[in-house]
């Protein structure tokens, strides 16, 4: 990564969302080897936001159902049976775009990001801890599991940064 991003602040900016604003204590997974995948189950819920300027790339919030439907309770101040699948992607766009948010901080500017989005993915997600191109954290609540990943975009050459970087002034 051009710029980096660390597991330290990736750990921060998550921990600044979900103990103040939900009262949910996310714990993060020590990956056991650098070389090891982990994974994140079927149908879990993926919020994600583009960035864009000096710096390129995607920060994602991937949730599993358990902790997606806790998250959600606590945001609305709803019980589960009221919950629809439409208040879950609500409130992982808002986590995806808090999260996102605090890491775009960060960031060389100038820099720009998208309106969060949210989707049901039906398969497994597997990843290493970090590559030459992104770093994951894994968390950890009864619930259910959390992943952030900071994914940075290929740019071939500092012309391209620098169109990047006009074109979000």
């Amino acid at each position: 990564m051009q710029v980096t991003v660390t597991e330290e602040s990736i750990c921060r900016a998550s921990a600044l969302f979900w103990e103040p604003m939900l009262a949910i204590t996310v714990e993060p997974i020590p990956p056991s080897t650098e070389a090891e995948e982990r994974c994140i189950g079927t149908e879990h819920v993926l919020g994600s936001c583009d960035l864009s300027g000096v710096w390129s790339g995607r920060i994602e919030v991937r949730l599993t159902r358990g902790l997606a439907m806790l998250a959600t309770t606590a945001m609305l101040m709803q019980p589960p049976d009221s919950v629809l699948l439409s208040d879950v992607m609500d409130a992982t766009k808002e986590i995806a775009n808090i999260i996102a948010g605090t890491i775009k901080s960060v960031l060389p500017r100038p820099c720009s990001m998208t309106v969060p989005n949210a989707e049901i993915e039906p398969a497994d997600f597997c990843i290493l801890p970090r590559t030459e191109d992104s770093v994951t954290v894994f968390f950890h609540h009864a619930a259910g599991q959390l992943m952030v990943r900071v994914w940075e975009y290929a740019v071939e050459s500092k012309s391209e940064i620098e169109v990047l970087a006009q074109l979000c002034i």
